[in-house]
């Protein structure tokens, strides 16, 4: 299981247009192969940054799975007029006690 972050900043004038936009999309994101759940937040000492945090059943799933696909074309296409810069995305994996025990 991996996380994909992404951290999207927004135009403060385009806030609402931006999350109904993301509610219209969302849907190709749920709906693709390997994807669990996500949590898409706003910030509270900067609203004009959001996180998206997708749940992957693998990074493979998501890059070059989901990122190779027409649904993320769609999905990005729909949202990339409301970013003031270029999104930051990167993983992370849990590390559970079992993985994080040192090797002998």
């Amino acid at each position: 299981m991996i996380y994909e972050i992404a951290v999207l900043p927004v135009h403060s004038a385009q806030i609402e247009q931006f999350k109904q936009a993301f509610a219209n999309v969302v849907y190709l994101l749920e709906r693709a192969k390997g994807y669990h759940n996500h949590i898409f937040a706003q910030g509270i000492e900067s609203p004009e940054t959001f996180n998206l945090i997708v749940r992957w059943a693998s990074l493979e799933d998501h890059t070059p799975g989901f990122e190779a696909s027409d649904d993320h074309q769609a999905f990005m296409l729909a949202l990339e007029k409301f970013f003031s810069e270029e999104p930051t995305v990167y993983h992370i994996q849990a590390i559970t006690p079992d993985s994080a025990a040192p090797t002998a």
